[in-house]
């Protein structure tokens, strides 16, 4: 419904006579499996007489109570979205509403799961945009904050928890029992937090800064309690707290600190106040790549910065989201490479972030990082790789512009001054200026309210032995965005010294306008030269001619892992534009690979491998191409060392790549135990991976499916059977994918996805070419009738990327003529779809001999 969509206007308007002072939540989780029964009490001041509404997703009201007063015929007030309150009396307001709330299955709101191995219930909210009001009635934007006191009444074996630490349950009906939460501290409404169920794990508690000694839990389903290594979390959070602190300023601001992992999950985490959930993907229950755990340990770094950047001091709309984001992404980073084993987190930031960064900012979907969020709608369609990537690597530039010093400095002031309220952008520059001396007006106009990513180029000339005699720097700007930026950065020059590529030269400078001479290096030597060496800019760079044949010889022999980052990254961008064939990049990384000790660097390389030689790859030469980087990593894969990270990375890479008779029988036989690596167990994880690979070859049936799922029937194992069958190269199986999801809707959020996520993986296009056109007919109804994340899941998943053959971008381009009307989210994703699409067809067309 329309009234679903709260405007930033609407906000302001609310926040202009509105202060919010306290919540009293009353939930009754044992009314039935569908429903819940939910009582809001909210106490708040007006300063003018007027009327209002509250925000509410739910079944039915059935009382509203204004000021002692019961309001006749409540479900008169309720639209489905908002409860419409008559005029407010000027001062202090009380208002109750009695509900019946709605379970979801979706990951939004209050979810409701039952794990298949014990039938156990279990539950946790996800609020953020707009969801608390799925669970209970609010002013639902993060400017009116408000204290929370929940009373929960729910089975007497479970956990509850939530933003305040657990009291003692008192007995209730038969079987059940009632927790009575403290109140808060004042938060936004999005930051309510309640995670229920037999949730089991570990315990620790940490000492703060002022002496307090804060309990901590780390809690998963019972069923998968065993595999959480509750210890290390606890100690990669006390390195978090303890560096924090100090850099802040600013004491832990919470009273306990709960992490749990909970099911069917849309994120990697969330950062409610001392009860933060993560996607379950982060309890091991196999082995993982050390890539995997430096993420999971980078991601509790990433929103224990929120219980400062964003918890404590909260943007006062969702225009500054990127702020909260960014600066947790940054901060985050910061701490694992100073004050954890991950060192190289820049490293992987580089590559990884940074990679995602870059490809967002190349659509015609880009936008500031400063985003005009004019409603709820576009909050949602604007979490992305600019909110996120850009945003962190322009704070970097900026800590690198005023000084890492006067940088904190500022931080800590903007925490005094604000702590517990609402703030801006410039409220945060003022104090940075304050404490840098700089003024950073041009600066945020530049880098913040302007899209776009640049390019700078060297101009080198030499003379005959290889000296420089003149190094420049240009700048340009896609023709979309023409805006250039000021950089702070580094030049580092490199030579060839006993087989190893070693810096020898170096100059830090700023960059600004079309061209910059660089006359420090007039007179120096280097075999190859590196703009923004050390990665203190957002920036595309290009190598010199003789710099890029230095690099693809001697990549593995350079010894900075960042600066050899920073070539990758170079060669990639250069054959995503088309200035580099992409069996070029094939051959490098298949050469270079085994030189890296990243595990992080490893896997963004080999999933850059899957595209140069899937889509990337020149239509009638894909076959062979996928077929020969598949061939070549089982190799790399038996001379890797036995047990190691690079060979399990290796493992999984051919596993997905696997296209021949040949590769069908390495995967049979590494399932059924007659060909192994030294050191690797085909654990459970793996086997369904290679259960998958073999769905799509043909390998397995729907019954040797059914007799691995018999083997793993968990939650995990019933996802990636789905996945498995709907691999399966049958029109039959891709039929029965495309009515469970997109026709029926009954699947939960990531058994959507498990199933789209098989259907997708093909090795003959054609199987799934009908469904181009029935994917453009089903996109309105789809986006209408589906909750916001699933209908995302579906319009994004089903786009068809790589099996929509000749005509997908007509057909894109037809159903966006026909749609001008569409909701902006939904044609966001199709522009981006097309987008995608129409670089593969450069790329492919560079690709030709």
């Amino acid at each position: 419904m329309a009234s679903e969509n709260l405007t930033r206007d609407e906000a302001r308007r609310r926040a202009s006579f509105l202060s919010t002072d306290s919540y009293d939540i009353r939930l009754d989780l044992t009314t039935d499996e569908r429903t819940f029964r939910t009582e809001t009490t909210i106490r708040f001041s007006a300063s003018a007489a007027e009327a209002t509404f509250l925000d509410l997703l739910a079944e039915e009201v059935q009382e509203i109570e204004l000021n002692g007063e019961l309001l006749e015929d409540p479900a008169s007030r309720f639209d489905g979205a908002r409860v419409r309150l008559p005029s407010l009396i000027e001062g202090e307001n009380e208002v109750r509403v009695l509900a019946t709330g709605r379970y979801m299955n979706t990951g939004e709101g209050l979810h409701r799961f039952v794990d298949p191995v014990d039938e156990e219930v279990y539950l946790y909210t996800q609020f953020e945009v707009s969801d608390a009001r799925r669970m209970f009635a609010c002013f639902e934007q993060p400017d009116l904050k408000a204290t929370f006191a929940l009373t929960v009444t729910a089975p007497a074996h479970w956990r509850v928890i939530s933003n305040s630490p657990t009291p003692a349950p008192s007995a209730a009906a038969e079987g059940t029992a009632t927790w009575a939460f403290e109140p808060t501290e004042r938060i936004s409404t999005y930051l309510v937090a309640l995670i229920a169920g037999n949730y089991q794990g570990g315990t620790g508690e940490v000492t703060t800064r002022d002496g307090r000694t804060l309990p901590m839990g780390v809690f998963a389903r019972a069923s998968l309690a065993e595999h959480v290594d509750a210890q290390n979390i606890i100690d990669v959070t006390k390195t978090g707290i303890d560096v924090y602190e100090e850099a802040f300023d600013q004491d832990f601001p919470f009273r306990k600190y709960d992490q749990v992992f909970v099911p069917e999950y849309n994120m990697g985490a969330m950062e409610n106040p001392g009860a933060i959930t993560y996607v379950e993907s982060y309890v091991f229950r196999s082995d993982v790549s050390d890539a995997i755990r430096e993420r999971r340990d980078l991601t509790i770094l990433h929103e224990l910065a929120h219980m400062w950047f964003g918890n404590l001091v909260t943007m006062r709309w969702w225009d500054d989201l990127w702020l909260n984001e960014s600066f947790a992404e940054y901060a985050s980073t910061l701490v694992s490479a100073e004050a954890t084993r991950w060192t190289d987190a820049w490293t992987t930031f580089a590559l990884s972030e940074k990679g995602w960064a870059y490809q967002q900012d190349q659509l015609p979907s880009t936008h500031p990082v400063v985003a005009d969020m004019i409603d709820l709608e576009a909050v949602e369609t604007n979490f992305d790789g600019i909110t996120y990537a850009k945003g962190a690597s322009v704070l970097r530039q900026l800590v690198a512009y005023v000084g890492r010093d006067e940088f904190f400095a500022g931080v800590r002031a903007y925490f005094t001054k604000h702590a517990w309220g609402n703030t801006e952008l410039t409220d945060l520059l003022t104090e940075l200026e304050a404490t840098s001396g700089r003024d950073l007006g041009t600066w945020a106009e530049l880098w913040l309210q302007r899209a776009g990513v640049n390019t700078l180029h060297p101009e080198i000339e030499r003379d005959g032995d290889g000296t420089v005699t003149r190094f420049a720097i240009s700048q340009t700007a896609p023709e979309e965005h023409q805006t250039l930026r000021p950089h702070r950065l580094q030049v580092g020059g490199f030579r060839l010294q006993g087989g190893r590529l070693v810096r020898t030269e170096s100059v830090e400078l700023d960059v600004d306008g079309e061209l910059t001479e660089v006359p420090e290096l007039t007179g120096r030597r280097a075999d190859l030269w590196l703009l923004n060496d050390g990665d203190l800019t957002y920036t595309k760079v290009r190598l010199d001619e003789q710099s890029l044949a230095i690099a693809m010889e001697h990549l593995r022999d350079l010894e900075d892992p960042l600066a050899r980052t920073l070539l990758w990254s170079a060669v990639w961008d250069m054959v995503r534009d088309g200035e580099l064939p992409s069996r070029r990049y094939q051959q490098l990384v298949l050469a270079h690979l085994t030189g890296e000790g990243s595990s992080s660097v490893v896997r963004t390389l080999l999933q850059q491998l899957e595209v140069v030689a899937g889509p990337y790859a020149a239509v009638d030469q894909r076959a062979l191409r996928t077929a020969q980087a598949a061939t070549a990593v089982w190799e790399l894969a038996e001379a890797a060392e036995a047990g190691s990270d690079v060979q399990l990375q290796l493992l999984e890479t051919f596993a997905r790549l696997a296209r021949t008779e040949e590769h069908r029988h390495t995967l049979e036989g590494l399932l059924g135990g007659t060909i192994t690596l030294p050191g690797r167990e085909i654990d459970t994880d793996l086997r369904w991976k290679l259960v998958i690979s073999l769905a799509v070859l043909g390998g397995i049936d729907t019954a040797g499916i059914d007799e691995q799922l018999a083997a793993d029937d968990t939650q995990s194992g019933r996802k990636h059977a789905l996945t498995a069958r709907a691999a399966l190269p049958t029109e039959a199986a891709k039929a029965k994918a495309w009515r469970r999801t997109v026709e029926k809707d009954t699947l939960a959020n990531e058994s959507i996805t498990a199933v789209i996520l098989g259907f997708r993986r093909v090795v003959d296009d054609s199987l799934l070419a009908p469904y181009r056109q029935r994917y453009f007919e089903a996109l309105t109804r789809v986006w209408a009738e589906r909750s916001n994340e699933i209908a995302h899941r579906i319009v994004a998943g089903y786009f068809p990327h790589s099996y929509g053959g000749p005509g997908v971008l007509d057909a894109a381009d037809a159903w966006l003529a026909d749609a001008e009307d569409a909701p902006f989210g939904l044609r966001r994703i199709i522009v981006e779809g097309r987008a995608t699409v129409a670089r593969q067809e450069k790329v492919r067309a560079a690709d030709l001999p």
